[in-house]
């Protein structure tokens, strides 16, 4: 392996989780880094090659019209007419779906003679895991079957891999098989071929989510850079929908196509909470399915721990250089307490109080890791340490080795106490004392210790003067405050740790353009000795995390912050053609056009695509509260993307409608039957 990630930014990617196709724009399925069909983690297909009389067609068209399509166009001007106009060309329409892909092959002619030409396909499967393809390696193809008639098999391990080729006649030259057409293509006209790929696992963990839909609402705005982002986000998210084989009905996203296509908890949790505003079932298919998994005894292996929300779960352990995870790994400091806010957020955006009732054990035992465990040093912080020495170095959303750095560049030492996870946490006890005592239940000393953490932080975190100062990112293992400037200062907004005066520090600090620079947040100030512009988390752009401040900003009484920067995530959308991905480059719109690829992201990305609902959200001041029956609307002013109108958002049983002018007044509001303005 040479640990070396390939890269995915030009490649062509289509997906209905568990299934994934990568290609490049060609349309070719070559078997060289991450190309193939991905299904549950192992590539079930690696070379796909079409071929017209031993040639491969020219490319000259390439298109992603929704999450799970692929359309390529590719010349066969050695089959047309004499002259400059190509007059026969070739055009593959893929489609992806749960268990494999099919694709249809158009041969077409506006040649003056009929033509003859014979069609290839070679195909091979190697089914390398992901974590093999993702350290850069590659495993050795294997040998297929024949499978009857025009169709071919491939197996390993329990999971079979079949290839059908409807009307060709298809043979074995190990390790690849070849399907072949004949094709007669008369005068003006064109003929279609056919052939499929279908995956059967038996030892699945999960299946496609198609218990529940995400809320489709119809929105218009002056801006249609910010319609079309969301129209595509909300696409892509619907084919990241996964559930558990064995309960389908609780649907969570997966992550990200194509490293992450399982659940994370981290992951997972933030995408359901920033989608509340477009489905409220996904939120309690989230919880639920973290719930089952929530720890219930201490391992140093896989870092579980009673109460503990898990970090991520794949069908075996993920292997990569210098790492080992056990294939149910609770390697996060963070998603505990994120898991205890959702269900909150959850609760007052709808969730029936049943539902909320029967996961009131999982809050306690939630809240009691939060209070009584995660603080493993006793500074009164919480903080993370890899007793394994085998998983994450880094336990909060920035886990990479090297992301927890001073502002001289120098790494922290561990255990690190993050500035975000205090804030969950602060976040995390007041809410989760305000469920139980809605419940009927003793909610305890929650409020005091909350209190107690909000001194702390206070007294330890905050660096530079009074009137210039910021939270550090961190303290490290010996109670240094980690001090570059950071984006994760701007996840305290809205969780309560830090006051008006606080907050408003905070947003000046993060608007600044050596963090905000443009095209979205810096995960580090591009001042700081640590930054790269092409670094994973020191100093890239994440639309989650810039999204995460968004929703910050706006809930801390900083709407027309929350909208500038809102907008520099929608000026960045459309050179990724409304897909953001996991994270792009950190170079500011000063220094580039256009924002530049981080080569290896995934995308779609969860979170990323979830994005796009945050800043609805934002753009209209949308708050809930169904169990007081109020919806708040507080749009900034004046309106980021002009005159904005949105019907058809589900809320409490109904859907709300809302219109605002381009000035942010709130001209129309029709609310779900027992709800008021607030």
């Amino acid at each position: 392996m040479s640990g070396r990630q390939p890269l995915l930014h030009d490649l062509a990617i289509a997906l209905c989780a568990p299934t994934v196709v990568l290609s490049g724009q060609d349309g070719q399925l070559r078997g060289d880094g991450t190309q193939g069909v991905l299904h549950g983690d192992l590539r079930v297909l690696s070379e796909a090659v079409v071929t017209v009389d031993g040639r491969e067609p020219e490319p000259i068209g390439t298109a992603e019209p929704t999450a799970g399509r692929g359309d390529f166009t590719g010349l066969l001007r050695h089959l047309g007419d004499p002259g400059p106009d190509p007059t026969v060309w070739l055009r593959r329409h893929r489609t992806v779906t749960a268990t494999g892909m099919t694709e249809e092959i158009e041969l077409v002619s506006t040649a003056g003679d009929a033509r003859r030409c014979t069609v290839e396909l070679t195909a091979a499967a190697d089914f390398a895991p992901i974590e093999l393809i993702k350290d850069g390696g590659s495993r050795e193809a294997v040998a297929p079957e024949p499978a009857g008639g025009d169709a071919v098999r491939w197996s390993c391990g329990g999971v079979t891999s079949t290839l059908r080729a409807g009307g060709a006649a298809v043979t074995v030259r190990p390790p690849r098989a070849v399907a072949r057409w004949t094709v007669d293509l008369p005068p003006a006209s064109s003929v279609r071929l056919g052939w499929e790929v279908t995956a059967s696992d038996p030892e699945a963990l999960f299946v496609h989510g198609d218990a529940v839909r995400l809320g489709a609402p119809r929105v218009q705005a002056d801006d249609r850079r910010f319609t079309s982002l969301l129209r595509r986000s909300l696409t892509d998210l619907e084919a990241l929908l996964l559930a558990e084989l064995d309960h389908p009905e609780d649907v969570f996203v997966g992550a990200g196509a194509p490293w992450y296509l399982t659940l994370f908890g981290r992951d997972s949790i933030w995408a359901a909470r920033l989608l509340l505003p477009v489905s409220v079932r996904l939120a309690a298919g989230t919880l639920r399915t973290l719930a089952r998994a929530q720890g219930t005894a201490f391992d140093a292996a896989t870092g579980e721990a009673p109460g503990k929300i898990m970090h991520e779960r794949r069908r075996g352990g993920f292997e990569l250089t210098g790492m080992s995870l056990p294939a149910l790994y609770y390697g996060t400091v963070d998603a505990t307490a994120l898991w205890v806010c959702l269900l909150h957020d959850a609760w007052r955006w709808g969730l029936p109080e049943d539902e909320v009732r029967a996961l009131l054990p999982n809050l306690r035992a939630a809240l009691e890791w939060i209070t009584e465990h995660s603080d493993t040093d006793g500074d009164g912080f919480a903080e993370y340490l890899d007793e394994s020495g085998r998983g994450l170095a880094n336990q909060g959303w920035k886990d990479s080795g090297d992301a927890v750095r001073f502002a001289d560049g120098s790494q922290a030492r561990p255990p690190v106490a993050l500035a975000e996870v205090q804030g969950y946490q602060y976040e995390a006890a007041l809410k989760g004392a305000a469920l139980l005592t809605a419940f009927g239940e003793d909610p305890g000393g929650l409020d005091a210790w909350a209190g107690d953490l909000a001194r702390r932080f206070r007294e330890r975190f905050w660096v530079g003067t009074k009137e210039a100062g910021y939270p550090a990112l961190a303290l490290d293992g010996d109670k240094a405050a980690v001090d570059a400037p950071t984006s994760n200062m701007g996840h305290l907004l809205g969780t309560g740790l830090v006051d008006t005066a606080e907050s408003e520090r905070i947003g000046a600090r993060l608007l600044g353009g050596d963090l905000a620079a443009g095209f979205g947040l810096r995960t580090m100030s591009n001042a700081a000795g640590g930054y790269s512009a092409l670094s994973y988390h020191c100093g890239s752009v994440w639309p989650h995390d810039t999204a995460i401040v968004v929703r910050g900003l706006a809930d801390a009484g900083q709407p027309e912050r929350a909208a500038e920067l809102g907008m520099q995530l929608v000026r960045a959308a459309g050179s990724f053609g409304d897909r953001l991905p996991e994270l792009f480059a950190g170079y500011g719109s000063e220094e580039t056009p256009v924002p530049v690829p981080y080569p290896a992201s995934c995308r779609p990305q969860a979170w990323s695509a979830a994005a796009a609902v945050a800043l609805l959200s934002a753009f209209l001041g949308l708050r809930a509260d169904v169990p007081a029956g109020t919806v708040t609307l507080a749009p900034p002013r004046p309106s980021p993307v002009g005159a904005l109108r949105v019907s058809g958002l589900p809320l409490a049983g109904g859907t709300l409608d809302v219109a605002v002018d381009r000035d942010g007044t709130v001209t129309e509001m029709r609310l779900p039957p027992g709800l008021r303005p607030a």
